[in-house]
């Protein structure tokens, strides 16, 4: 029996593997500080802001969570990512290691402007 799909954030980090709460109230916390006025949704059954239009996404998986502000917003960061094991729009953060925090925030904030300023779209 599947368990059905989180209706809210809350409810999603509720329901999350045990390891990854603290770091999804982490990350959950740092994006709406970045994003303040963002509407926080589950879309896909992931967590989501939106301002407008979806601005990142975060989920949380077995051994890692993975942090979604697109593709394009990634490829600005593509040096300071190299540590990182990343796919298309998604970063990897295993929960045995610290939460990256300075460096999520300045994705996220790179990724408010560019849709602020430049309409970015959620998929490319």
């Amino acid at each position: 029996m599947t368990k059905p799909q989180a209706k809210s954030i809350d409810e999603y980090i509720l329901n999350a593997p045990p390891a990854s709460v603290e770091k999804l109230e982490q990350i959950r916390a740092l994006l709406k500080e970045v994003a303040p006025h963002a509407t926080e949704n589950i879309k896909w059954g992931m967590p989501v802001l939106e301002d407008g239009r979806i601005l990142f996404s975060f989920a949380a998986f077995k051994s890692h969570m993975n942090f979604m502000p697109t593709d394009p917003t990634l490829q600005h960061f593509i040096d300071e990512l190299k540590d990182f094991k990343t796919g298309k729009d998604t970063i990897q953060f295993p929960y045995n290691k610290p939460l990256p925090v300075e460096l999520i925030r300045k994705i996220a904030e790179h990724r408010l402007r560019d849709v602020k300023q430049n309409d970015a779209k959620w998929m490319y």
